[in-house]
């Protein structure tokens, strides 16, 4: 009987836990690869990037007072890794119709008001953000070649302030996998806005 509470920890800790907070991918799991419109009127696919050593996929939009604050550090990001072989996509999930300010048009205005070096995607109809398990903007998948998912969560861990970040989840993540080995921790919580869906009638 000495050991019941332990039991009860451990299994409260596999059904409570982070991995719990979406029903899509896990760390381990073969994610799908998606082709999507971004501002420049192109679509794009992992597909497409035959070279890549892998892709950082992030779920972002215009309007989160989260996804703003990360939107210099996320094209830090992109514009550090590309030379090293990894693409980073970024894809607004949310539906314009429930967020009037997150529109084609608008997130146009904003890939060129700040210099995104990244493709900004349309989940159009709104059917990969649930593939993946997306609940947040911004919510991060770092994938390998072989679209493995390696990392899921947040970016770092100071969503206010940049300087005063000391852990960078997602950069420590790139490196593990740049070194062949998995990245630890493979799993964070994702701190953001809820992904805006179109109501039900």
């Amino acid at each position: 009987m000495k050991f019941l509470p332990l039991l009860i920890l451990f299994f409260s800790s596999l059904f409570l836990g982070e991995t719990t907070e979406s029903n899509g991918y896990q760390p381990g799991d073969k994610a799908t690869d998606f082709k999507l419109k971004s501002v420049d009127g192109k679509m794009y696919s992992m597909a497409d990037y035959k070279d890549a050593k892998g892709f950082i996929v992030v779920f972002t939009c215009n309007t989160c007072p989260f996804a703003i604050k990360y939107e210099d550090r996320i094209n830090a990001i992109a514009k550090k890794y590309k030379s090293k072989g990894y693409v980073l996509l970024a894809i607004n999930p949310n539906d314009p119709e429930a967020q009037p300010a997150d529109t084609y048009e608008l997130m146009q205005e904003k890939a060129k008001e700040k210099g995104f070096v990244f493709p900004y995607l349309v989940d159009e109809g709104q059917k990969i953000y649930p593939q993946y398990g997306a609940t947040k903007t911004p919510h991060v998948f770092l994938l390998d070649k072989n679209l493995i998912v390696k990392y899921i969560g947040a970016i770092d861990d100071n969503t206010d302030d940049a300087s005063a970040v000391k852990e960078k989840y997602l950069e420590n993540a790139i490196r593990a996998l740049d070194n062949g080995t998995d990245p630890s921790p493979a799993l964070t919580k994702a701190i953001g806005c809820s992904i805006k869906t179109k109501k039900k009638a």
